[in-house]
């Protein structure tokens, strides 16, 4: 893969608080799979099913029918979680995260320039395998781009949609578990926004490259939730930067960090993978920015992060670090004050 041209950088100081303010820097690491640190026509969806039993996950063999358990979603403060059974996610998994998810996936896609990856895959694709779908329009997407392809997408909770194209398949499974999959059996394995949702993720990489074709590509595109700033208005002290110091610490409790975008480079590398490329880019928090791409992104990153703070609050606050529901309200308020202040010129890494 040839090296990208190079983004503008941030500016070292923050301009008037009525004056954008330059663009975020895109960093390219292009070292010689891929590690970027790095919506046809329509048929009716095959009946959703389930990897592994939940009674018996780990020696399951073979797909079976969903299990009725799995649709009894566990609440926490009027929103609804998985149940699995296997382990827990800190997301959750009604419509108001649902639509954070999906405009999730329009900011990712702008910041790819409109790609859906950046994988030097060919047209001719075959099996490609979507970790952590989520409602599935990243897999639905791709599907349509290559009808020529067979796409699974897999994932804790059944939220897909009912009609999707004809070469998608849903699939209920913990990709943390062994893998069913066959050998050498992927051309293509994406894996997206998993942060601080994998116990394992040296076992996870590996999984995948066993299960992936000489010659196939994995990309994987990781958060660092770290909010920070080069000018110094998002710095220790600050609202966005506590909260995430917050998240960071709950992470390396539960075991399952929200640093692996920092990792994830020298985990695949560990796993066999060869022909690494790695991309960092500097998300802005708002329309700050005077570049027209890196402004629209940016206000979208701020109505993405707006409608999903409980979201990612509620489950880390309350069952991981034991606060109250009234702690929790407030937190997010001032948090949500925080990232709508124009005055702070705040980014996050992907």
């Amino acid at each position: 893969m040839s090296n990208p041209a190079p983004e503008p950088k941030l500016p070292p100081s923050p301009p008037p608080a009525d004056v954008d303010d330059g663009t975020p820097e895109q960093d390219d690491d292009d070292d010689d799979n891929v590690d970027v640190d790095v919506d046809s026509t329509f048929g009716e969806a095959s009946t959703l099913t389930a990897r592994h039993a939940e009674q018996d996950a780990c020696s399951a063999s073979s797909t079976i029918s969903i299990s009725s358990s799995i649709l009894r979603y566990r609440e926490l403060h009027g929103r609804t979680y998985q149940n699995y059974g296997t382990t827990e996610y800190w997301g959750p998994n009604d419509e108001r995260q649902n639509e954070q998810l999906d405009l999730g996936h329009h900011m990712l896609t702008m910041l790819l320039d409109d790609k859906l990856f950046l994988a030097p895959i060919e047209d001719d694709v075959d099996k490609v395998l979507d970790i952590g779908t989520g409602t599935g329009i990243w897999a639905i997407d791709f599907a349509d781009q290559f009808p020529a392809s067979t796409v699974i997408g897999t994932d804790l909770s059944p939220i897909q949609p009912n009609w999707i194209p004809p070469n998608v398949t849903f699939e209920i499974d913990d990709a943390q578990l062994d893998w069913t999959y066959p050998e050498s059996y992927f051309d293509f394995i994406h894996i997206r926004c998993l942060m601080g949702s994998i116990s394992d993720w040296p076992r996870l990489f590996q999984h995948a490259y066993r299960c992936m074709r000489p010659g196939g590509w994995i990309e994987s595109l990781e958060m660092d939730i770290q909010f920070t700033s080069d000018d110094g208005t998002v710095a220790p002290g600050h609202t966005m930067y506590d909260w995430s110091q917050l998240f960071i610490d709950a992470g390396e409790t539960m075991g399952r960090t929200f640093l692996i975008a920092r990792q994830s480079r020298q985990l695949l590398e560990e796993a066999g993978f060869v022909d690494l490329h790695s991309r960092t880019y500097k998300v802005p928090v708002g329309g700050w920015t005077v570049d027209k791409k890196w402004r629209e992104i940016g206000q979208w990153n701020l109505l993405y992060l707006s409608i999903g703070l409980e979201g990612m609050a509620l489950y880390i606050l309350k069952n991981v670090l034991g606060w109250e529901y009234p702690e929790i309200q407030a937190l997010t308020g001032r948090m949500r004050q925080a990232l709508k202040d124009k005055r702070n010129h705040g980014y996050y890494e992907m």
